[in-house]
């Protein structure tokens, strides 16, 4: 990767990692929470643990494996190409599927200021794939261009939402909280949901790690945004949702598509909640298109590896891989349309938690690598590890059999595709030594 194209640089890559955490989640995930009360705040505390530990570990890596992939370049060091594919395929699942859960995010945003946006689910659908498909434009541009409008969509988003997040202390109302765990099941049960949910909020700690190719002085870089991004966005996520589950009924918290909107517009009068539509609305806008920009990067290392068909590999002008990033953003919008009848809220719900059940199997093998590549890891860095992995497990079986059956679904679907590539290997090499 020739230096011309090393487009990124520090502030752009923490306005990456800030701009795809705080995304659709800290302005819809309230409204998923809603069953479970203040018991979710339980979940909350194990996320935000899990995912700086998580945050931690990439950062690690980052500085020892200057690999192009991110979590695909760990797991294929460690493991082999078998495992790598695994981590691969699975992480390029949860991109594609990432972005229709934020498209629709999206969608639901734009209903609180302009109402026809998502007047119906039919309506709903066709605004979350415009804008899906607007991004992806974007993408195609460069990966410059689509640094700015990271740079440009954080800054518009992220002061607004702290802001927020003060000044809805003071009108938390401690009823909201009561009782502590309307749901009725055990807490630990509880705990384990939520931090299923909420992992969502936090996905994209590792965005860093994925475009290395394109990144400044990535070892000195990459870490340095991966661990001051999460820290950022992950305290003014659990803030401003936080906050708003004490501020809505949970009634109408429950059945809200952009709950924050909604508790602006009760406290503070109409055009607060338009206001706050309008964050909502170009945040969600800012993580798709960081997403899409991350869909593009994702599949280029394994097919330049060999381990993805050669046509993932193939850039245009711009140096942009432009086959995944199109296939990509087909995917999701097939996934969108074929859950267009839900409502906002439970398609939101069940495609955020497919896209971290797949984003789970990497963290999980990123962690196992990160102990068998760091040989020398001092008694800290392998506690770290060793809350990161726990975290990991117990997110995964928190997010539920039906999501499991569909993450297992399509991680069984790259099986011909890998068998396939294996064999197209096999034979180049013994033509090569032919």
């Amino acid at each position: 990767m020739s230096t011309a194209k090393r487009s990124l640089g520090l502030w752009m890559l923490i306005a990456l990692v800030i701009g795809n955490i705080i995304g659709s989640g800290v302005f819809v995930l309230p409204a998923a929470l809603a069953p479970y009360g203040a018991a979710s705040l339980l979940g909350w505390g194990i996320s935000l643990g899990g995912a700086l530990m998580l945050a931690l570990v990439y950062a690690w890596l980052a500085q020892i494996v200057p690999n192009y992939g991110g979590a695909y370049a760990y797991a294929r060091r460690a493991f082999g190409d078998r495992v790598g594919f695994i981590v691969a395929w699975s992480y390029w699942v949860c991109v594609w599927s990432a972005n229709a859960a934020i498209a629709v995010a999206f969608a639901g945003s734009l209903g609180a200021v302009w109402p026809a946006a998502s007047s119906t689910p039919w309506h709903g659908a066709l605004c979350a794939l415009a804008a899906l498909w607007f991004c992806t434009f974007i993408s195609l541009s460069g990966v410059r261009e689509a640094g700015y409008a990271a740079i440009i969509t954080t800054s518009l988003k992220l002061v607004p939402l702290v802001v927020f997040g003060a000044l809805g202390l003071g009108w938390v109302h401690a009823s909201a909280f009561h009782p502590f765990n309307p749901s009725h099941l055990p807490l630990v049960n509880v705990a384990s949901a939520v931090a299923a949910l909420t992992l969502w909020a936090f996905l994209g700690l590792e965005t860093a790690t994925v475009p290395t190719g394109v990144v400044r002085d990535p070892q000195r870089t990459v870490p340095r945004a991966t661990v001051i991004g999460m820290a950022i966005a992950g305290v003014a996520t659990m803030l401003a949702c936080t906050v708003v589950v004490g501020m809505l009924p949970a009634d109408v918290l429950h059945a809200s598509a952009a709950p924050m909107a909604e508790a602006a517009r009760r406290t503070w009068g109409g055009w607060a909640g338009i206001g706050i539509g309008v964050v909502a609305t170009v945040s969600c806008f800012g993580a798709l298109n960081g997403w899409v920009l991350l869909q593009a990067q994702t599949t280029l290392a394994p097919a330049l590896d060999g381990l993805f068909p050669r046509a993932f590999a193939r850039l245009d002008k711009r140096g942009t891989p432009w086959f995944g990033l199109v296939l990509s953003s087909v995917l999701a919008s097939a996934l969108i349309v074929s859950n267009y009848s839900r409502t906002l809220v439970a398609l939101f719900t069940f495609t955020i938690l497919l896209s971290t059940a797949a984003t789970l199997v990497p963290y999980l093998i990123t962690v196992l690598a990160w102990w068998r590549i760091d040989l020398t890891g001092s008694r800290w860095r392998r506690s770290v590890a060793l809350g990161a992995l726990a975290f990991c497990v117990w997110a995964l079986i928190g997010t539920g059999a039906e999501t499991l059956m569909w993450g297992a679904v399509l991680l069984l679907a790259g099986v011909p595709m890998y068998l396939w590539q294996r064999r197209a290997l096999v034979g180049r090499t013994r033509v090569a030594r032919g």
